[in-house]
């Protein structure tokens, strides 16, 4: 068990993701295609079809995450929080030398027998690197880029569920919410780890990161840069109900394309048009559309809360809201 204790400086700096990382949720979906007791019957189908699609070029790999390594990860993979996978790889690639040499003596000792490749990967040898690169990127259009629109709109519900209940009931209340196995006995919060120790954050705080394809809580704490905040990781579906969401048909394609499923397209392009402050006529040159189709709009997402508008002289100017900045921050792949 993890204990993490945390003082008043600490519950100040306790922050929710806007969305799960893409290079995270592929590197931690690994194991889940691997061994069919992570997920269940509920990863049975994503599983049945992410083999069906894959090539042999992907099979190094299976070996970066294996199903049967226990809770091991690779951890220098799950540090970056963006939302787009080439961003997550730039993150992942740029870390500096002290962050590799520590993550792999945390692999080496969490996972005795350690292929060579990997040992070679964390020296910063650039044929495995690029290998690494182009089979992340391949086996991530198969295996998770199909369900990224769904799982990021159930990750922002979610989001949205657990801020209402720190707004009514306070830091206590979301965590102690957030996940079965996590109990929170302030000022300790408890955290299952194949470890028994306490770990004293000292100011730097908790941010926690919705995931798809790791069952269970998963804290991470920065091996090379300790000052950062611990990242826990919950699971952000727990029933097959939730799984189905995440299944169903995808979005659209295009970098709006969660967007107009959420939102409908035409909709969807007169939030992204305000991402710059516009009156109702710039908004309709914008988005190709007529001043009062601008307008009808500008009006249902104000409504929802994603857009504010003001008096600008004789007009006025539509500006995104926070929620307005946090949807397309997460809806946009």
């Amino acid at each position: 068990m993890l204990r993490v204790h945390f003082d008043p400086a600490d519950l100040a700096r306790v922050r929710i993701a806007r969305s799960p990382d893409p290079l995270a949720e592929t590197v931690l979906s690994l194991p889940a295609l691997q061994a069919g007791e992570r997920g269940g019957v509920a990863l049975a189908g994503w599983r049945e079809r992410t083999r069906r699609g894959l090539r042999s070029t992907v099979r190094p790999l299976l070996e970066l995450a294996p199903g049967a390594a226990g809770e091991y990860v690779p951890e220098a993979f799950i540090h970056a929080a963006t939302g787009a996978l080439p961003d997550s790889l730039d993150h992942t690639w740029s870390l500096p030398r002290r962050q590799w040499t520590a993550d792999l003596r945390a692999t080496e000792y969490l996972r005795p027998g350690t292929p060579r490749w990997i040992n070679a990967l964390h020296r910063g040898e650039r044929e495995w690197r690029g290998l690494v690169d182009r089979t992340v990127r391949e086996y991530h259009a198969v295996a998770v880029a199909p369900y990224w629109a769904q799982l990021v709109a159930t990750a922002q519900a979610d989001r949205t569920r657990r801020a209402a209940i720190t707004v009514d009931v306070g830091v206590d209340g979301l965590l102690g919410s957030l996940h079965p196995e996590v109990r929170w006995a302030s000022p300790v919060l408890h955290v299952p780890c194949d470890t028994d120790t306490d770990l004293r954050l000292d100011g730097r705080g908790l941010l926690l990161v919705p995931t798809f394809f790791w069952p269970r809580p998963l804290a991470l704490l920065d091996n090379a840069a300790p000052e950062r905040p611990l990242v826990l990781r919950y699971p952000v579906v727990r029933d097959l109900v939730g799984y189905r969401s995440v299944w169903t048909p995808s979005a659209p394609a295009g970098p709006d394309g969660a967007l107009s499923a959420l939102l409908g397209a035409t909709r969807a392009r007169v939030l992204l048009a305000s991402q710059t402050p516009a009156g109702t006529g710039d908004l309709a040159r914008r988005t190709g559309t007529s001043p009062a189709t601008a307008s009808h709009h500008a009006t249902v997402l104000r409504a929802a809360g994603l857009l504010s508008t003001g008096r600008d002289g004789n007009g006025v100017r539509h500006t995104l809201t926070p929620l307005g900045r946090a949807l397309l921050a997460g809806g946009s792949v």
